[in-house]
């Protein structure tokens, strides 16, 4: 019993002192990132993220209004029936019904843009990121980075995600320049 507890003494102190060391100080074949948080917590993802969401935002509240609009037409529509020829209600049924679908067809349009414009950006962010987390792995003396959410068990120590998020703001910023 006394082995172990003394094992499990010195593993306590070894991944204290790995869990308090600084990335930039880490000499390890083996490192981590969370890409998902190096994205997110960039001046470059913040930005890009901030910009979805005001146009999702602004999609939204355009779809409510048109919403409200198009129901509104459509009981006026219903209430125009009782005094309307049948094949008189039932083409401006059939053109309300086709402006409905192309108004679908433009909402269902502009969100895949702001999805597109999403992954277009994450793509150009991780193109960029490539040549940082490179000298990273230079500078660190690393012959690979692992994705922190890969790996069962490491120490905080090899983890770069707040070392490669420092250098992609040094050298890219938020992007807006480079669009």
């Amino acid at each position: 019993m006394g082995r172990l507890a003394r094992a499990l003494a010195i593993l306590v102190v070894a991944l204290s002192w790995a869990a308090s060391s600084p990335a930039q100080d880490v000499r390890s074949p083996i490192l981590t990132i969370d890409s998902e948080r190096l994205y997110r917590d960039s001046a470059f993802g913040q930005r890009v993220l901030n910009e979805i969401e005001a146009r999702t935002s602004e999609l939204a509240e355009d779809n409510r209004r048109i919403e409200t609009e198009l129901e509104a037409e459509e009981r006026a529509l219903t209430d125009q029936r009782a005094d309307m020829a049948p094949d008189a209600f039932r083409a401006l049924a059939d053109a309300f019904d086709a402006r409905v679908e192309a108004i679908r067809r433009d909402r269902d349009a502009r969100s895949r843009a702001i999805a597109d414009l999403l992954e277009e950006n994450r793509d150009r962010f991780l193109i960029s990121a490539a040549p940082v987390l490179e000298e990273i792995m230079r500078d660190t003396g690393a012959a690979v980075i692992l994705e922190q959410r890969s790996v069962f068990v490491s120490a905080n120590a090899i983890d770069i995600t707040d070392l490669a998020i420092s250098r992609m703001d040094e050298s890219l910023g938020d992007g807006s320049e480079q669009q």
